[in-house]
């Protein structure tokens, strides 16, 4: 969902460095980017042994959640042909899936600012699963939920983390780069590698 069909990711890297601000702390976009593709838990760990046990987490992320849904609330854009992909797929009667590792509250009003809840039957989020990605668990039950075997599936991704997970999960993956280019190891399990989401139109 972030950063592969929403925008969020570049106004997330401001948040962070914003909020780092507010209670005194150095947050370098280095460490945002590392946050990319991993669920609450999984940030919440890398952040305290990167900042050590003073790092006051929990404030910390009340503000950074805060200066996040003021900045959504003014609007969410599109990333480039999600549009094109989403009603190619529903014209053709292709069942679609969101598996985010964004927590379910905060995934649902993303969508929904976006404007594109009703082209998804099915979410699953990173609060729905034991373990967030690189693990497979939130394909695994996006693909649950759709009825479909993980192999018949296909999924999207734009971080390294999705990447992995989506080859744990035995589903080949569309790599569509954000903000950052995986190593070469990661890009090796890709099934596929597009520019944007329409130039994914001719692959269904």
């Amino acid at each position: 969902m972030d950063g592969l069909m929403l925008d969020t990711e570049r106004p997330m890297l401001t948040g962070w460095i914003n909020a780092g601000k507010i209670i005194g702390w150095n947050i370098t976009e280095e460490l945002a980017l590392a946050t990319i593709g991993l669920n609450g838990e999984d940030i919440r760990r890398l952040c305290m042994n990167r900042l050590g046990p003073d790092f006051p987490y929990e404030k910390f992320d009340v503000i950074l959640h805060r200066l996040f849904d003021e900045d959504f609330e003014k609007g969410i854009a599109h990333k480039e042909g999600l549009l094109d992909i989403l009603n190619h797929l529903s014209a053709l009667k292709i069942p679609v899936a969101v598996a985010t590792s964004t927590y379910k509250i905060s995934a649902f009003n993303k969508l929904k600012i976006a404007g594109i809840t009703d082209y998804f039957p099915v979410v699953a989020c990173g609060d729905e699963v034991p373990n967030g990605k690189p693990a497979p668990d939130v394909f695994l039950k996006a693909a649950e939920r759709l009825g479909m075997p993980p192999g018949d599936c296909v999924g999207f991704e734009d971080s390294a983390a999705g990447l992995q997970a989506l080859a744990a999960a035995g589903i080949p993956s569309i790599f569509i780069k954000d903000l950052i280019e995986p190593p070469e190891n990661i890009l090796a399990t890709v099934w596929k590698r597009l520019n944007n989401l329409k130039e994914a139109v001719s692959l269904f």
